[in-house]
């Protein structure tokens, strides 16, 4: 069985049937023979972003926590385990974001294959990506 950690953008174009979602990464997410992973981190980044009127989400937030619940995906904590990869993890030229760096020590804490289409991600040694 496979396990797979969403990237943020790739959890809200599912969620929200986007066309930008490549096919292939959807049939992914949706096969049943996976383990498809969503970080609290993303979670937590969406709830930021929506009350700043950064994101608009299809429906309230109550409601979307609500429908992301009826898929079949496992949600992930964040441990000491995970920040202290994140603690290790090497500066990368031009990639700051915070929730992008918990979510690459979590992939790599847990061996998890990362769902991203963020090209940054490949500067970072031993991290598994899937795109297309």
């Amino acid at each position: 069985m496979a396990d797979y950690l969403l990237d943020t953008h790739t959890l809200l174009w599912y969620a929200g049937a986007d066309p930008r979602l490549p096919s292939a990464i959807s049939q992914r997410i949706a096969d049943p023979t996976v383990r498809v992973v969503v970080s609290r981190a993303s979670l937590w980044e969406i709830t930021i972003k929506e009350s700043l009127g950064k994101l608009i989400l299809s429906q309230p937030y109550a409601q979307w926590m609500q429908t992301l619940r009826t898929y079949d995906f496992y949600f992930l904590e964040i441990t000491d385990a995970h920040l202290l990869t994140l603690s290790g993890l090497p500066a990368v030229k031009d990639h700051r974001d915070p929730f992008d760096r918990l979510l690459i020590a979590q992939a790599l804490t847990d061996d998890l294959t990362l769902m991203s289409r963020d090209g940054k991600f490949g500067e970072y040694a031993g991290l598994k990506l899937q795109w297309a």
